[in-house]
């Protein structure tokens, strides 16, 4: 099963892929839905994904951000055919070991995004921080410290795409943010959907395909 948001998603990420780093963006789109569509279970559907990524090398810096995308199609979709309390058996406990390294950061702000959807909410940097990843509290240090480039730089919401690149282009490569920092900092300065500078955003973009087809994602779980 597919979620037609992630669908959506899935075409958005690539049409602004291949605006800056040429693929065959027609065929690779119709694998990926092919495989977030299918029934089958979730790792088989990860080998899938992987197996596509490998058959298209030159978007393969976008496999994990697709990871991502993929666990929440199962979250919103995939979801619904399983038993209630799936989540709490043996079964998703190993599947969750066995994807430990897999994915990025993007998840959190993904999920976010889908609860503001639901509520009504409009989101915001400051909400995303405290309330969502709760940095403030001394039980979720660990997100403080990977958010600590982001929790620094608040005040850029209120600034430009310039402004974001300067900071962005002198994360340390050990930074688990560093490839996030740029797209998600140009999402949050304006987070109401076609009121956004995309021309400003593409031209300061530190990776332009990459952070395109990151920011092409936020905007399109973004709209109601």
């Amino acid at each position: 099963m597919i979620d037609p948001i992630i669908q959506n998603a899935i075409s958005a990420a690539l049409l602004s892929y291949t605006a800056y780093t040429p693929i065959n963006v027609t065929v690779l789109t119709d694998e990926l839905i092919t495989v977030f569509s299918s029934d089958k279970d979730f790792l088989d559907k990860v080998n899938d994904m992987d197996d596509v990524f490998d058959a298209h090398p030159h978007a393969d810096n976008l496999r994990e951000v697709f990871f991502d995308l993929l666990m929440v199609n199962f979250f919103s979709a995939d979801i619904n055919r399983l038993e209630e309390d799936y989540l709490d058996t043996p079964e998703w406990a190993d599947i969750e070991e066995e994807t430990l390294d897999r994915g990025t950061e993007l998840l959190n702000l993904l999920l976010y995004l889908n609860e503001c959807r639901d509520e009504g909410i409009e989101p915001s940097l400051e909400d995303y921080l405290t309330e969502f990843l709760l940095v403030d509290d001394d039980e979720f240090q660990d997100e403080h410290q990977i958010y600590e480039p982001i929790i620094a730089n608040q005040i850029l919401v209120e600034s430009s795409p310039e402004e974001v690149n300067k900071i962005a282009v002198k994360l340390s490569e050990d930074d688990e943010l560093k490839d996030l920092f740029y797209p998600m900092m140009t999402f949050f300065q304006n987070t109401k959907p076609g009121s956004r500078d995309k021309e400003s955003i593409a031209e300061y973009a530190v990776d332009q395909s990459f952070d395109m087809a990151v920011f092409a994602v936020l905007e399109t779980l973004n709209q109601d």
